[in-house]
Order: C-alpha cells, then structure tokens, then sequence
C-alpha cells in the first residue's frame, strides 16, 4: 500500500529521526538510508522524512550531526589503518590531494541527496493536490446530483398529492350517484301501482 500518513510529528518521531540520521552518518552511510530506515517504521514516505529533517531538525542538531562525522572520518582511519600492512607505506602527494577533495565532495552529495528529498516531497504534495480536486469535483457532481433528485422527489410528492386529491373526489362522487341511485329505487318501490277495472273502478295493485 502506498504510504499516505498525513498526521503531525511527535516529539517521538523526530527524536528517532534524529538519532537514525546521526547513526547513519556515523556508519558512513547515507542520509537516504535514513530517511528510508524511518519512513519504514513511521510509515512515511523517505520524501517526508527527508523534508522534517532539513527544514524542523537538522538546525537543532548541527553540533551532533559534526560530532558524527568526525566520528565517521576516525572509524575510516581506524579501518584503512587496520587494513594497511605493518610497513608503512609513504603517501604520495597525489593520495593527499584526493582525500582532500574526497571530504568536500561527501558534503556535496548529501546536500544534493537533501535537495533530492525535498523535490520528491513536493511532487508528492503536487499529485495529493490534484487528487484532492479531483475529489472536489467529484463531491460537486454528487451535490448536483442530489439536489436534482430531491426536485424530482419534490414533483413526485406533489404529483401523488394531486392524484389523492382526486381520488377523494372520483369516491365522493360516486357516493353521491350511489345514494341518488337508492333513492330513486326506494321512491320507485314506494310510488303506488292502480290499475282500472271494466266497471271503471281502480284496483290498488300490490308489488
């Protein structure tokens, strides 16, 4: 998974970025490293880890961060002098020349490997932007959406009120034809029936 922490650093946090970082320069290695080592454990990315330190921590540790490279330039010494046979080999001016310009070209590469991290940090921040608008225009849609239907939802509500309005008349009105038509069957029934004999008497004929 991509990392995407977003929270702000601890005290914690940036001791151990600390410590890594000076550890590292102590070994030899690089800052890289350590901005990996981290952004493992934290689960940052190594742009981010890069960014704190250069911007937020490395001002607060400047005597460390020298202290360890000294450390590191002695650790070099104690090593090629190990490595080295018992005879003394005589340096040549050449030798002295490149360790000169070896040290200078160290603190180059760990300024660019900086520089490095903090573009990478920013491209990063540049796609999380054009993710968050691309979200933004997303929720716009939705929003739209939503109030599309609820003015459907509206017409719909309006339209069923309608029809019940009318159902209530269609039922009243055939209530009325209803009672219209029992009256007239009860009046029909209650109307008296005659009939005229041959002597010319009328006969009440029952129903």
């Amino acid at each position: 998974m991509p990392k995407v922490r977003q929270d702000a650093w601890s005290h914690e946090d940036d001791l151990l970025l600390a410590e890594t970082v000076l550890r590292h320069i102590r070994e030899g290695s690089t800052q890289l490293r350590a901005f990996d080592e981290v952004g493992d454990v934290l689960n940052r990315t190594s742009a981010a880890c890069g960014f704190r330190w250069n911007a937020e921590i490395r001002q607060k540790y400047e005597q460390a961060v020298e202290l360890a490279k000294k450390q590191r330039k002695e650790k070099k010494r104690s090593e090629a002098a190990f490595q080295q046979p018992v005879a003394a080999i005589p340096k040549t001016h050449s030798d002295t020349v490149h360790r000169e310009i070896e040290a200078p070209m160290e603190e180059n590469n760990e300024e660019i490997l900086d520089l490095n991290q903090v573009i990478s940090y920013l491209k990063s921040l540049q796609k999380e932007s054009k993710s968050q608008l691309g979200l933004s225009s997303k929720l716009q849609e939705l929003e739209e959406e939503k109030q599309e239907l609820l003015k459907e939802n509206e017409q719909l509500h309006n339209q069923l009120n309608s029809l019940k309005e009318d159902y209530q008349a269609f039922i009243s009105i055939m209530d009325r034809a209803r009672k219209m038509t029992m009256f007239d069957d009860q009046e029909y029934m209650n109307k008296p029936f005659f009939r005229m004999e041959k002597n010319g008497n009328l006969e009440h004929l029952a129903k």
